[in-house]
Formats: C-alpha cells, structure tokens, sequence
C-alpha cells in the first residue's frame, strides 16, 4: 500500500487523524487611506511692478538732437535802406499838415484840398488814401456846376433847333459856359491830379507810371479805382520826397 497519505509524508493532505486541513484565511485589512489633509492655498502674489518710462538715452557721439531754423523767404526789402520812422508808424506818416514829406494819415477834407494844390506837382513821396479820395470828392463837386450848364446847354439848343430849326442864343450859352469851365477845370487840376495818384501809388508800395493802366479801354478806370483803394505798405517808404 502506497505510503502517499502517511502523517509524516510532508505531501499528504489530510491531518492527523486522516482529515481534511481546514484553509487558513488571512484577515481583511482595512484599506488605508491617505489622511486628509486641509487643501494649502498659495499666497496672493504682489502686484507685478511696472518699470518707470525711461527717457530715450541718444548715443553721446551723436549729442543732442540738433533742429534746423526753418527757412523763410528773403524780404523784398531786406537790402533797402529805408528812412528812420516817423508818427504813423510802420508807414512814416507826417504829424503836422504842414509836413508835405509824409503822408498825412486820417486828413480831413480841408487838409486833403490845401495839401493837394501845395503839391501841385510833386511826383516824389507818398499821398494817403484820405489825401487822395478827398480830393476826388472835391474835384466832383466843383465839376457839377459845370455839368448842369453843360447838359443844359445842350437839351435847350435841341430842344430850339427841332422847333425852329435853329439853336437859340440861351442855349448855346449855356453850353459854350459849361464848356468853359470844365476846360478851366481839368486844366487847372489834371497835373496836380496825377502827382496826386502818383504819389497814392507809391504809397501802396507800386510805381507811379501804373497809372497809364487807366487809359486801357473800358477797363482801364476800374483798375485805377481799385489800386487807389490798396492800403498803404511798409515798402512804400522807399520812395522818398525831397521836400
């Protein structure tokens, strides 16, 4: 008989008594579980610092930045001698009406007329705009008398010589009269008249002889109107008078 189930075969499976060896269980553990600890915050962090604007450092060879001074156009008068200034200045206008060398600035109408016929042909200075449209006011109405004789004349000849055939005494006196005086007239003012224009010119900073400008047809007295009205300029200081 085989010696498998003996007591002291070490690979029997029975006990001692021949039974079955009961299977010996460990017992359960408990699972361990990791203690649990209170979640760790981190600490706020510091407002980021911001580095202060530095100023642009230019290289030291180059030094500074240099501008250029802007560059304007030479005056016309830069090169000009002009003469010391007067009362009105920029323009050296005189300060008595006596002074026939300047200008006389603001005149009155009295003023305008005894300066007008004091220059009576004095092509050299300045005439203010007050000089010169004062004596165009006054040239005007020193010629309506001889324009209502004139016009008069002329509509009683007409008038007589439809009717008759022939013009009557009173009307041709009438406007030989007129005719007259409007001959005395632009004779006694026209040399005066033009130094006086000259010198207006000059005073606007513009040559006298634009003042054959006036005799372009049509045209022509428009342009002088309007270069007569041009306010005086520091330029015209220039064209100086000997008196």
């Amino acid at each position: 008989m085989s010696d498998q189930n003996s007591p002291g075969n070490p690979g029997s499976t029975g006990g001692p008594s021949g039974q079955p060896a009961q299977p010996q269980y460990a017992p359960p553990q408990q699972p361990q579980y990791a203690s649990q600890q209170s979640p760790q915050y981190a600490q706020p962090q510091q407002p980021p610092q911001y580095a202060q604007p530095q100023q642009p450092q230019y290289a030291s060879q180059y030094g500074a930045p240099q501008y250029a001074a802007p560059q304007y156009a030479a005056s016309p008068y830069s090169g000009m001698i002009l003469p010391p200034a007067g009362p009105g200045e920029p323009f050296d206008g005189a300060s008595h009406p006596d002074d026939l060398s300047r200008p006389l600035y603001g005149a009155t109408f009295s003023q305008a007329v005894g300066r007008f016929f004091r220059n009576y042909v004095n092509f050299e200075g300045r005439a203010s705009r007050s000089e010169y449209w004062w004596v165009a006011l006054a040239l005007g109405l020193a010629a309506i008398i001889p324009s209502i004789l004139y016009v008069t004349g002329i509509i009683m000849a007409s008038v007589s010589s439809y009717r008759s055939g022939a013009g009557t005494g009173a009307g041709l006196l009438l406007l030989s009269l007129g005719g007259i005086l409007f001959f005395a007239l632009w004779a006694g003012t026209f040399l005066p008249w033009l130094a006086v224009t000259w010198r207006r010119l000059h005073d606007s900073d513009l040559p006298g002889p634009m003042y054959f400008l006036s005799f372009i047809p049509y045209a022509g007295g428009i342009i002088l109107i309007v270069l007569a009205c041009r306010s005086p300029r520091p330029g015209g200081r220039r064209y100086l008078s000997r008196r």
